[in-house]
């Protein structure tokens, strides 16, 4: 769940749609988000109801063991995008890489996330 009051627009990342943006000044150590199990969703894709699209789940979810486990979050942190260069980092929980300002993008490094599985589906990275 975040921890921080952020907002959504377009994204500044090419192609990427929308994206998640700091709507307060961030110092950096500062907790962005954290992995809340009664909140993000962990779900496995056989159990994904069949009558959902599973580009869903592989679009907003990310899978860490690559073993078909997929965690969703179920806020707006689902649109933080991926960059080489992040200025959010860790996996069960992001943290500012360095001072963020209001109106910054916030962004992950996809490839912490993901198992390299899930990754090779990705045609941006």
């Amino acid at each position: 769940m975040l921890r921080v009051k952020t907002y959504l627009e377009k994204s500044k990342t090419p192609g990427a749609g929308i994206g998640l943006f700091a709507a307060e000044d961030i110092p950096a150590g500062a907790t962005i988000w954290r992995m809340d199990d009664g909140f993000d969703l962990v779900i496995s894709q056989d159990d994904w109801p069949p009558d959902v699209p599973g580009d869903f789940l592989r679009f907003y979810g990310y899978s860490p063991s690559g073993a078909g486990l997929y965690v969703v979050c179920l806020d707006n942190a689902r649109f933080m995008n991926h960059s080489r260069t992040p200025n959010g980092i860790g996996d069960k929980e992001t943290i500012a890489a360095w001072n963020i300002k209001a109106g910054e993008e916030l962004t992950e490094d996809y490839r912490v996330l993901c198992h390299p599985s899930h990754i090779e589906q990705m045609d941006f990275i």
